[in-house]
């Protein structure tokens, strides 16, 4: 069953097709193992690559790149039906499509992406994103890892500490944000593509994360590791532009996560309270359970039409270049609230079974939480959103 209502414009045979195909992936693939990963959080590596040979991993690249040449939209439905089955699944997706690819196929030269995006788009390789610090959160400003050019001009020697990097303990490529000019705060910061094969790179603590517990998460440490300046991503001092736009189209796929999180636990919802009997009849004939399951299901399809419409001011921005950041973040600051919301509605509804590791609905309200806090806070995103409404900058 799917819970995916009529959308303001039609899907092609190509998304029908994506969707159909990724559905069936994500039930016969993950779902039966999302559980144990969950629980021993372990990193699902095999049906990652597999994900990659499906042409997941690089949706929206050209197929010349290794991608699968496809727009926004096939991004969502694939993101929407992964989540739906495992959200840690997705995050990784997630990555690997919206921050590493993305980012790439904006500002790198043929080089870069000939070298690095190839790799990544057709699942050969997984990337990661480095941003937050220890001591730098949502102030990219006050990060503290340093990234120092040679004398000689050919390298930049980069030192310091990165953390919550997810899949930080398995990626192969990392889309690094560091200092090289801490005195012009966001705009001394530099872009790299780190090659984690190289001497100077450390992985350091992994997380022992609430949800999301497969998709791998870590410290990145960096010691005097030398990074060639062709490795630089766009120009010096334009990191920060590069992380922003990056994390435009990042939250488009965690909103998409969150709503395919809260279909999940909504349809589970469904199902229970036609089947649980209570005091003589259907938990669903009781007044009080027919008002959650009206408001979550609302809220999921408010979610989910807010997702489609960043989704398509993402593709009206290639031919425009108008900037889609308050859809992004409507988008992203909704679906996540949607998410966290129905999660604990659906634990609710299934009471004690609700809180049993028996069936997957606490999974889904651990899971949601985080798409409320990376890719920006849901603080962050309703500043994002006020200060564009205010023309402010």
């Amino acid at each position: 069953m799917t819970t995916l209502t009529r959308l303001p414009f039609e899907l092609t045979d190509e998304h029908l097709m994506l969707r159909d195909a990724v559905r069936d992936f994500a039930r016969r693939e993950i779902i039966p193992i999302a559980a144990h990963y969950d629980e021993t959080g372990e990193f699902p590596l095999e049906t990652v690559r597999k994900m990659g040979e499906m042409g997941l991993m690089g949706i929206e690249v050209p197929e010349e790149y290794g991608g699968a040449g496809m727009d926004t939209v096939a991004y969502v439905l694939a993101m929407i039906e992964i989540a739906k089955a495992d959200a840690s699944h997705s995050t990784v997706v997630s990555v690997n499509n919206s921050l590493v690819n993305y980012a790439l196929m904006k500002f790198g030269t043929e080089e870069q992406k000939r070298k690095f995006l190839v790799p990544v788009a057709s699942g050969q390789a997984i990337g990661a994103y480095s941003l937050t610090e220890p001591m730098s959160g949502s102030d990219a400003a006050t990060m503290r890892s340093r990234a120092v050019l040679s004398d000689d001009g050919t390298h930049y020697v980069i030192n310091g500490r990165k953390s919550w990097v997810t899949s930080g303990p398995v990626a192969e490529i990392v889309l690094l944000f560091t200092m090289t000019e801490p005195e012009k705060g966001h705009h001394g910061i530099t872009a790299f593509l780190i090659e984690t094969d190289k001497p100077g790179f450390h992985r350091g603590k992994v997380e022992p994360k609430l949800g999301i517990r497969a998709s791998a998460t870590s410290e990145l440490i960096f010691e005097d590791y030398r990074c060639p300046v062709e490795n630089v991503l766009g120009q010096p001092g334009q990191g920060f532009k590069i992380a922003m736009t990056a994390l435009d189209a990042g939250r488009i796929g965690i909103a998409a996560q969150a709503v395919g999180i809260a279909e999940a636990a909504y349809e589970a919802s469904l199902e229970y309270a036609r089947q649980r009997e209570a005091f003589g009849r259907r938990i669903g004939e009781f007044q009080l359970i027919q008002g959650k399951i009206a408001d979550m299901k609302t809220k999921l399809e408010a979610a989910r039409l807010l997702t489609f419409n960043a989704a398509l001011a993402k593709i009206r921005s290639a031919q425009t270049g108008e900037r889609y950041t308050t859809e992004a973040s409507m988008a992203k600051l909704f679906a996540s609230e949607a998410a966290m919301w129905i999660t604990h509605q659906a634990v609710q509804i299934h009471g004690g079974m609700g809180y049993s590791k028996e069936l997957p609905v606490e999974r889904y309200f651990r899971d949601a939480k985080i798409t409320e806090i990376y890719e920006g806070t849901s603080e962050i995103q309703r500043v994002v959103i006020a200060r564009n409404e205010l023309g402010l900058r």
